[in-house]
């Protein structure tokens, strides 16, 4: 591991400024990454690969503050796709504004589908309502919503609210599976007795033992009083060994907005963290995250400064270098997303130039086996507003990038 990281700090870095370089084979990136346009115009592709090498995909269709969600499935590495599903039970119960809030996808055991995501203003059934709002407020009672895909494959199950006693829901929700039947649902709130405003919210955790099929209520994930960023996303993420992993920003004194890296490995039940990347802002900055596992570490990514930085992680101790930034010199980067193809290949992509309402550019850099990058950035137009690209690896040693 050490080894890993000191080659990839080396590959991206050259005294303080990024460079490019080629260590090793290298494969052109119009060679190896291959770009796919989310079908029917959808936006905010979520993506995962099963041990068949299926493509699952849910998308989102429909107006900013209120649409719904589809899956569909590919056989091809996304060359073709299944005919859709709509996800929600609900119609209109989704939401895309913001682009942190809206649907994400695993895959448990047997290759359960299983989708969590931020209720509409419309969405039903309701949350709890925070006491200190007007019942009657579009963003009281938001829920937390849960489906999975039933036993045939045919269709999704009613969608579920897993918001028991916290409220306040904001930033996006995240959803995680084992291949032995724990499902997980983390988001972050207040309940009652808990401080006024970002510094009072904690992430929470809902968690599943038989696939799905029932919830306990939510409890507190970590006991450190970090707050968390209200309209930040999360990501949650479980390795081969079947570790859980989560990524969330912190809103200590409202103007530390931090990255903290938790990890779990009774299944969900507490939680080990650590301060991965300080961020001081007067502000919520709307950021993401992404994960990926190679054959030696967990890799993670997110968003700090307005750049996208990417770092191994290991397994065992959650020990990390310094963060990488992504190569290259541009700005407003956002929404990375990560994958780790058969060989080894690390691909990275984000988008720049996006904003509120406002589609953006999609970039990405291939890293070798060894951690040095391949050839040059990667760039295409493109990226609608409300959207964001999602990597995946194909089982034939590529990769695509659903935009």
């Amino acid at each position: 591991m050490l080894r890993f990281i000191s080659l990839l700090t080396a590959a991206l870095f050259a005294g303080t400024s990024c460079t490019i370089v080629n260590a090793g084979p290298a494969s052109k990136p119009a060679e190896k990454v291959t770009l796919i346009r989310v079908p029917d115009g959808g936006l905010q592709p979520q993506v995962a690969v099963d041990t068949q090498g299926i493509v699952h995909l849910v998308y989102y269709k429909g107006e900013a503050k209120q649409g719904d969600l589809y899956y569909v499935r590919s056989s091809d590495s996304g060359a073709t796709f299944s005919p859709p599903l709509r996800v929600n039970s609900q119609p209109g119960s989704a939401v895309a504004a913001g682009t942190i809030r809206g649907a994400q996808l695993a895959l448990g055991a047997g290759g359960a589908v299983h989708v969590a995501w931020n209720g509409s203003g419309a969405a039903l059934p309701k949350g709890p309502l925070n006491p200190e709002q007007p019942s009657g407020s579009p963003s009281n009672g938001l829920p937390m919503l849960y489906t999975r895909m039933n036993d045939e494959g045919t269709a999704f199950e009613p969608q579920r609210n897993l918001m028991r006693k916290s409220f306040e829901l904001d930033g996006g929700g995240t959803v995680a599976a084992d291949n032995s039947g724990n499902v997980y649902v983390l988001w972050h709130g207040r309940t009652a007795g808990d401080p006024k405003g970002e510094g009072g919210r904690r992430v929470w955790i809902a968690r599943s033992e038989d696939k799905g099929r029932t919830f306990a209520t939510e409890e507190p994930a970590y006991a450190d009083p970090t707050g968390a960023c209200g309209c930040c996303g999360m990501r949650a993420f479980v390795d081969s060994r079947g570790d859980l992993y989560a990524l969330f920003r912190s809103a200590q004194q409202e103007i530390h907005r931090d990255a903290y890296l938790l990890r779990s490995r009774d299944q969900g039940r507490s939680f080990d963290g650590r301060l991965l990347h300080p961020w001081q802002i007067n502000a919520c900055p709307m950021t993401s995250a992404a994960f990926a596992e190679s054959s030696a570490n967990i890799l993670v990514a997110w968003e700090t400064e307005n750049k996208v930085y990417f770092t191994p992680i290991d397994a065992d101790t959650l020990a990390a270098t310094e963060p990488l930034a992504a190569p290259g010199s541009g700005v407003d980067r956002k929404h990375p997303s990560l994958a780790v193809n058969s060989h080894g290949e690390t691909l990275l992509a984000w988008m720049e130039g996006g904003g509120w309402g406002k589609g953006g550019s999609l970039h990405w850099q291939l890293f070798n086996s060894q951690g040095g990058a391949v050839d040059g950035l990667g760039e295409s137009p493109g990226i609608p507003a409300f959207s964001f690209a999602t990597a995946l690896a194909t089982p034939e040693g590529g990769f695509a990038i659903l935009y």
